[in-house]
């Protein structure tokens, strides 16, 4: 099976085909994401069993993987009284076995794993290369791991005790880190530098599809459930990426003509003191600057929601964060390490379960935004809990830690990075 549609470039509106691996528009020299238009203009759900790819008329899949899991969404009750809030809807990825939530690695990340990996061809002989502050890698290993698909994941060497799972990695799974005191911004220049061999390819982040396709399924799940398009939405931001899919999903929702024809307000959080994307959108500006890189480095680390690090993430490009905030009437908003702390535990307290410290942003956030709104306490909320259940699922299972297999520092000679990298596939 393949799910049918065309790419289109979001600075020119050009259509052309996906030639397999498609990342960027062949025939325009500049910056931009591309878009999938499916065939398949109104959702068709397949069968639950069958976990993300109940959605796949709207995914750029070639083939189902095994053990896909799906984003719960559920109508909070005590977390919404407790917030005055009539229609809060969570969105859940994570282990929560009660409400039928069993990605175990606890992350949303789960959902691009699963779509990336089922865009990739069964006959492809190329080495995946996935650079990551710690969740993305932790999914995208344990997908290829069960599905023995070869993957080179590349990690800040300080994140790497994200790198847990219930079960011995196949040896098809390397994994590379940047040296100590490195952030996730090395991660990625690292893995283009390996990407320049023939051997591998680079997954490619926002600009690939698939991710953005497979994030996006959240807000299919909290449409599909509700029965309509929320009017907010409410998440932590890094990159944006998962933002800029919930807004692609919206519009596809709105073609669809089933769900209503609302566009979702987007107000993301960032965590102080990282907020390079809060400052430039409070500037009215398109583009980030930092006025010194080793403070934007140094202030990455200093957040307690680690995988919210980006210093170069898809704000600016055509398609990306700045376009769908303007887009939507959207915002950001930020908060503290305090302030995600108690979110937290207000989450664990009132809905039973612990969630991520990027999840505790989003509802930090969400509880700041509707304050400074004066949100209708009637209006349909969707939050996106993008992590959860670390705890839990810990306590039920012995983990193992997976160790790198290299530290390369990136100012190491791209010739010795690649025979290094390709060593270990052989």
């Amino acid at each position: 099976m393949m799910t049918q549609y065309k790419l289109r470039n979001l600075a020119t509106g050009r259509e052309f085909n996906d030639e397999g691996w498609t990342l960027n528009d062949p025939a325009y020299d500049k910056p931009s994401l591309i878009r999938a238009d499916y065939t398949e203009k109104q959702l068709n759900l397949r069968d639950s069993s069958l976990g993300i790819y109940r959605f796949s008329g709207w995914l750029p899949v070639n083939r189902f993987l095994n053990n896909a899991p799906v984003t719960i969404t559920y109508k909070s009750e005590k977390l919404a009284d407790k917030l005055g809030l009539k229609n809060l809807y969570i969105a859940y990825s994570g282990y929560w076995p009660e409400i039928g939530a069993n990605m175990t690695t606890c992350s949303f990340k789960e959902t691009e794993a699963y779509s990336v990996c089922a865009r990739l061809s069964e006959k492809s002989n190329k080495i995946l290369v996935v650079a990551s502050a710690g969740n993305t890698a932790r999914a995208f290993a344990k997908v290829c791991s069960e599905n023995h698909i070869p993957l080179l994941l590349v990690v800040p060497f300080d994140n790497r005790d994200a790198m847990w799972f219930r079960e011995k990695l196949d040896p098809c799974v390397k994994l590379i880190c940047t040296p100590k005191g490195s952030d996730y911004f090395d991660a990625i220049d690292l893995s283009a530098k390996i990407c320049k061999s023939p051997i591998f390819i680079e997954e490619g982040g926002a600009r690939n599809i698939a991710r953005r396709d497979g994030m996006g399924t959240t807000v299919l799940s909290a449409t599909t459930f509700i029965g309509r398009i929320p009017d907010y939405y409410f998440q932590a931001i890094g990159s944006g990426t998962g933002t800029i899919a919930a807004w692609e999903a919206n519009l596809r929702l709105i073609e669809d003509g089933r769900f209503g024809s609302n566009k979702m307000v987007l107000l993301p959080s960032q965590n102080i003191p990282f907020t390079p994307m809060y400052d430039a959108w409070c500037a009215g500006s398109r583009t980030i600057v930092f006025e010194n890189e080793e403070i934007a480095r140094e202030n990455a680390l200093k957040i307690g929601a680690k995988v919210l690090s980006n210093r170069r993430p898809p704000y600016s490009i055509p398609g990306g964060l700045f376009d769908a905030l303007n887009d939507t009437g959207g915002e950001i908003e930020v908060a503290d390490n305090s302030e995600m702390e108690a979110a937290c535990r207000l989450f664990e307290e009132y809905e039973g379960i612990d969630i991520h410290p990027a999840a505790g942003i989003a509802l930090a956030g969400m509880i700041k935004s509707i304050k400074k709104r004066c949100i209708d306490p009637n209006s349909v909320l969707m939050l996106n809990i993008t992590g959860g259940g670390e705890k839990r699922v810990k306590e039920e299972y012995n983990m193992i830690y997976h160790e790198p297999d290299l530290i390369i520092d990136n100012s190491t000679e791209q010739e010795v990075i690649i025979n290094m990298a390709e060593a270990l596939f052989k």
